[in-house]
């Protein structure tokens, strides 16, 4: 199968602005000039991460979606990033969306809340994974507190994915995590993993190192970009990861289990 070109986007974001931060994260796209197959921008890319979301909710109608899906057609490309969403019952949620070229568009509702900023009284929180498949690759996309859970982002022993990917908007204060567990899920999961995060100070003045970073399936860093505001695109190999796991078949040694209160979800 062919290798996959990834490309993501590390931002300040404009604290409650999604018009500003559309704008830039526009700029830091046109700045990528090679072809790419995928696009990943933070989470809550629009607004911060903000606990606001009955000013702040947009519809799957609304402007960040249309924004999306304009993109994902002139790049050929899916876009992916997380924003809030309120759905039609007046729920809201922390929703990565997933944009393909064709307009079509798959989410994931972000599962693990963050309760010690109540994040729980906010948003509801999702029970389904997803899996994409996209261009011969298998991907799963989660969102920043997920990154703790190892149980969440477990590689299924049958129908492994390729590519585990967080967007987040991850401290500064707590970077040394964030950059523990992206190499401890790449290594546990034999899986290319990319972390996207932000950088700046938010609204709460929490103050964003950015971080973002791309591994290979044995944890080594393929890209690190450290606090600076960038765009990166990098081609993953596909012979690499399939020798690799030949050589090294750790998942068919994995304990079976099952998430009783879940579902995944394999488009």
């Amino acid at each position: 199968m062919a290798d996959l070109t990834v490309s993501f986007v590390q931002a300040s974001l404009q604290w409650h602005d999604p018009a500003a931060n559309r704008a830039e994260l526009q700029r830091h796209i046109g700045e990528i000039s090679i072809a790419t197959d995928l696009i990943v921008l933070p989470e809550m890319f629009t607004t911060g991460f903000s606990m606001d979301a009955p000013q702040l909710a947009e519809t799957m109608s609304g402007p960040t979606v249309a924004w999306m899906q304009e993109l994902a057609v002139a790049r050929d490309a899916v876009i992916a990033g997380s924003i809030i969403i309120r759905d039609e019952q007046g729920s809201y949620f922390n929703r990565l969306l997933w944009v393909r070229p064709d307009g079509s568009i798959s989410y994931y509702n972000k599962r693990h809340l963050f309760s010690i900023a109540g994040e729980q009284n906010v948003y509801t929180a999702g029970t389904e994974r997803l899996i994409e498949e996209w261009r011969g690759w298998r991907i799963c996309p989660l969102v920043c507190y997920d990154l703790r859970f190892p149980v969440w982002s477990r590689n299924p022993m049958h129908q492994p994915y390729d590519l585990l990917l967080y967007v987040a908007n991850w401290p500064a204060s707590r970077r040394t995590a964030w950059m523990t567990l992206l190499r401890a899920r790449a290594i546990e999961n034999l899986a290319y993993t990319m972390g996207v995060n932000c950088v700046g100070i938010d609204g709460n003045s929490l103050a964003y190192a950015g971080d973002s970073a791309l591994l290979d399936m044995r944890g080594e860093y393929l890209v690190e970009v450290g606090n600076q505001e960038t765009g990166i695109t990098r081609s993953l190999r596909r012979a690499d990861l399939e020798a690799f796991r030949e050589r090294f078949p750790a998942l068919q040694d994995a304990d079976p289990f099952e998430l009783t209160q879940s579902e995944e979800v394999a488009r």
